[in-house]
């Protein structure tokens, strides 16, 4: 670390002024005091907890699901029933019943409406309810 000795005299400079003369430090970077510390008591840490769940709480009713069940019921879609006979799938099903439309989307329709656990599990001779499409 260097120094710097200032002089408030004269110009000319003896080995006497040196010494009869005080002189004063500078200091290139300050004295650095540490950060102080923030621990959070249990209380805080509660506080901070509780907060949080009903920042939680309040999206999740924000953004929830926005259904509601009322006392009257949905009218049921219009279906036929139709047969499975040896060699038909749901595909084929579905493409007879909405040759023009999502096919993928007609046997979603076809699953829901039949409460089936997935597309392959149609048993030969059940009879299944299919939507009319018009």
């Amino acid at each position: 670390m260097s120094t710097i000795a200032l002089d408030q005299g004269s110009t000319h400079r003896s080995s006497a002024d040196l010494v009869t003369h005080p002189v004063r430090h500078l200091s290139a970077v300050p004295d650095l005091k540490p950060a102080p510390v923030v621990r959070l008591t249990r209380r805080g840490k509660i506080v901070i907890l509780a907060a949080a769940l009903l920042v939680i709480t309040l999206l999740v009713v924000m953004f929830g699901p926005s259904t509601s069940a009322t006392g009257h019921a949905g009218t049921p879609p219009q279906t036929t029933m139709v047969r499975v006979l040896p060699g038909h799938t749901l595909w084929q099903i579905a493409s007879d019943a909405n040759p023009n439309g999502d096919i993928r989307a007609t046997v979603d329709d076809i699953v829901q409406l039949n409460s089936l656990p997935n597309a392959s599990a149609l048993q030969v001779g059940s009879e299944i309810a299919v939507p009319v499409y018009k």
